[in-house]
């Protein structure tokens, strides 16, 4: 087995991660991915339902099914399940003959957050509090709004993501088109700490682009624009950025990568915004979605892992907020917590 492989890893099982808008399920079933398995979701009586994605007759794909009343049936047999797993009907069965014991599904936990489902491949009864959620503070603060983004299938690891969206020396190489100064490349001295919430990572400043596409977004009209921004992760894969401008404006990502396996991810962002609500909200994600192209771009032309080893590859002060965050993955894969 590949070294750098994690999405076996049995560690990562006691996490939520965000697997699809809550929208995105009416009422379903949708089929997910996640940490190398299958997941069917559907909406049920009580919110949602994930069990894995095989029916235990002859394990088809429930996801290829049918809901009707809350209840989910399999598109081979028609075996019907409740939301909580039980199964409801076999129409093959005679009469008062009862549904055999190991016919029921094993329901998972989901919970609903920031507009999106966070899914822990464990048993329901058997989750972490959802409190492990990262917290965004400005969910509960009416001065601001949340816009969801759609959920993306990017055909690179997700340690890739988060190594990406935890440095900033990229930023005019690959974002040209969009934010990226070409006049500042060198990066200053970075110290690393606490950030509000969960997260932990780094405060910097930014003198970027503001081409006429992110007028919307930045609230500003000159060429270029002053952000006054901070980067952070929290384990394992979820990374926040905030920008702030001159004007007040603040602008919160919550960026979010979840593994399907070693090799693919669902990405997806939110934001939050302090500002007048008058815009709509596609005119302001429209340039972080352009943004996120470019990454996706530049990410799925890099093939393989990406080395959990930090002596596999090369690094610079640069770097020091992405090898901060791989030393305390692989210290949590290693089932050792983090710092």
């Amino acid at each position: 087995m590949d070294p750098n492989s994690f999405a076996n890893n049995s560690e990562l099982r006691k996490f939520w991660y965000p697997i699809a808008r809550a929208t995105d399920v009416n009422p379903g079933p949708m089929s997910v991915k996640l940490l190398n398995q299958n997941y069917v979701v559907w909406r049920a009586a009580d919110g949602f339902s994930v069990a894995v994605d095989r029916c235990p007759h002859r394990e088809a794909p429930l996801s290829a099914g049918s809901v009707s009343d809350d209840n989910l049936s399999c598109p081979y047999h028609g075996w019907t399940f409740s939301g909580d797993g039980v199964c409801v009907r076999v129409p093959s069965a005679l009469p008062d003959v009862p549904v055999p014991p190991r016919a029921h599904l094993e329901i998972l936990g989901v919970v609903e957050r920031y507009g999106l489902l966070w899914l822990c491949p464990q048993p329901a009864s058997e989750t972490p509090a959802d409190s492990i959620i990262p917290n965004i503070s400005q969910e509960a603060d009416s001065t601001f709004r949340r816009i969801n983004t759609p959920v993306e299938i990017w055909q690179t690891s997700t340690p890739r993501l988060v190594d990406n969206f935890m440095d900033f020396s990229h930023f005019p190489f690959v974002h040209t088109t969009t934010f990226g100064n070409s006049n500042e490349t060198v990066i200053p001295k970075l110290d690393l700490g606490p950030l509000e919430g969960d997260f932990y990572g780094y405060q910097y400043g930014v003198n970027a682009k503001n081409p006429s596409t992110a007028e919307a977004t930045s609230g500003e009209q000159s060429s270029f624009v002053e952000r006054e921004m901070s980067t952070g992760f929290c384990l394992p894969t979820f990374v926040r950025s905030t920008i702030a401008y001159h004007s007040g404006l603040s602008h919160i990502l919550l960026l979010l990568s979840t593994p399907r396996d070693d090799f693919s991810s669902y990405f997806t962002f939110v934001v939050w915004r302090n500002d007048d609500f008058s815009t709509p909200a596609d005119e302001i994600i429209s340039f972080d979605l352009a943004i996120g192209a470019e990454d996706k771009a530049m990410l799925e032309q890099v093939s393989g892992l990406l080395p959990l080893d930090l002596k596999q590859t090369v690094s610079v002060q640069a770097d020091k907020p992405s090898v901060e965050w791989r030393r305390q993955f692989v210290k949590l894969l290693e089932g050792a917590g983090a710092d």
